[in-house]
This record gives structure tokens, C-alpha cells and sequence, in this order.
């Protein structure tokens, strides 16, 4: 089965067309730039643009930049406050025209790590993170999902660990690898402390930098870098909608 996946981030959105029961992607990614301000009229114009350039008509799954409940985004990360309240997959399906399915972007990267990369086959717990704009966060045990586990605002220093430690404010404040790395291992020695994960994967763009700063880092948990680097989201979403279609 091929479902298109979407990847709704703060600087990008991307998406590919994917065979959900292989986790390989059937096309080549297409990436547009997030509207800035990320509004929902814009956003979703966006999403339909991306859509279109697919000429899909067949089912999508959107890993989206918010806590999801039921459709609905409760929390804006990344985007415009706006989003809150939003039904995202109501707008995303009048947008497209196509059958839909919407989770947390993050959540969305994780269970495609865990179907197909660097989790697959392990049943303890563990945690992903993804790297970016932001923190985005997916907490499992024996293979199960606890959903909207927004790690990247846990306090740290003062203000959201994501403002402090995130990949995006490395290059910002244009931190050496060694410099980031001590900040990233702060907020890393505090959830492991809080979950104590078994293993911890880390995703976003960074992970094809991991041997940067791997070495930097002193923790109980086992650490991978992602597998499916900064395209874990797209099959995420698409494996996701295939599954609530399922159900």
C-alpha cells in the first residue's frame, strides 16, 4: 500500500510518496518552504501546493508541529498561535481533497523508527528526539506510543530546553560542535534522569552529523542516531494513516 506522508516542520515542509509496508519512499521528496508567518490559511495553502505536485489522490498522513487530539491541534510549536484549536485534518482534507490522518510531528518520526530504523525489534523504552527547529519528542515502551510528549519545553536554564539546545539555535548562535554538544548532554542528562529510556535515537537534520558530537555525550542510555535522518517524519505520517485506515 502507498500512502503520501507530509512533514509539516517550521522552516520546511516535505513530503513523499511511501510504501507503507516497507518504509521505503516510492518518490523523491519534495520540500517547500514553511510561510512565514506559518498562519493557517497559508500553511494549509502550502500543504495543498505539495499535495498537488504528487497529482495524489489517494490517502495522506501529516506529522504536524502541535499536540494532537482527535484532529485538533491543542499547541502551537514553531507555527503561528492561531493553529490552536484548529482541526487540522478537516482543513488538510477540504485543502487536498483526500482522505487524511494528522499526528505530532515528532510522534510521527518515531514510530517510523521504531516500524522500520534504529528502534525496530526493541521492546524496552525508548525515546526519540528530533533535532531542528525545535525539540519534538516520542516516548515508547514495548513498542507502544505515548503521544504528544513535548519534551522540548521542559524548563532549562531559564527557558524551553528547544530555545536553549535545539540544532537550529546552534547554528544561530553558530556553536561549535563541542559547545552545543554540552548543552544538548544537559538536556539529555535531564530526561534521562526523568524516563530513564534504555535507548534514546536522535533524528532531524543533525543525525547526519551524529559522529560530531556523539562522542561528547555521557549518558546511562544507549545512543543511535536515526535512521531515517530528517525523512523519518514522512513515513511516519504515511504509516500512520495506513494504520487508522486499518482500524
Amino acid at each position: 500500500m502507498q500512502v503520501l506522508g507530509i512533514d509539516v516542520g517550521g522552516s520546511g515542509i516535505k513530503g513523499a510518496i511511501v510504501d507503507v509496508s516497507s518504509g521505503q519512499l516510492c518518490s523523491e521528496p519534495v520540500s517547500l518552504i514553511t510561510p512565514q508567518p506559518a498562519t493557517p490559511p497559508a500553511v494549509i495553502e502550502t500543504v495543498g501546493e505539495l499535495v498537488r505536485s504528487f497529482k495524489w489522490t489517494g490517502l495522506v498522513g501529516c506529522g504536524f508541529p502541535a499536540v494532537i487530539q482527535n484532529g485538533l491541534a491543542k499547541t502551537a510549536a514553531n507555527i503561528a498561535a492561531s493553529w490552536i484549536n484548529v482541526d487540522v485534518k478537516r482543513c488538510l482534507e477540504s485543502q487536498t481533497g483526500c482522505s487524511s490522518a494528522v499526528l505530532n510531528d515528532a510522534d510521527a518520526a518515531g514510530l517510523a523508527e521504531m516500524s522500520f530504523g534504529a528502534g525496530h525489534g526493541f521492546n524496552g523504552t525508548v525515546l526519540v528526539l528530533t533535532l531542528g527547529t525545535g525539540i519534538g519528542s516520542a516516548l515508547f515502551y514495548q513498542g507502544q506510543l505515548f503521544p504528544n510528549l513535548e519534551l522540548g519545553f521542559l524548563p532549562l536554564n531559564g527557558s524551553p530546553a528547544e530555545q536553549y539546545t535545539s540544532a537550529a539555535v546552534r547554528t544561530k548562535q553558530k556553536l561549535s560542535w563541542l559547545g552545543w554538544s554540552k548543552r544538548l548532554n544537559q538536556f539529555l542528562t535531564h530526561v534521562d534522569r526523568l524516563f530513564s529510556p534504555e535507548l534514546i535515537i536522535i533524528g532531524g537534520g543533525v543525525s547526519f552529523n551524529h559522529e560530531k558530537f556523539f562522542p561528547y555525550l555521557d549518558l546511562q542510555a544507549q545512543l543511535l542516531p536515526a535512521q531515517f535522518k530528517n525523512q523519518a517524519g514522512i513515513v511516519g505520517a504515511a504509516c500512520f494513516a495506513a494504520n487508522q485506515i486499518a482500524l
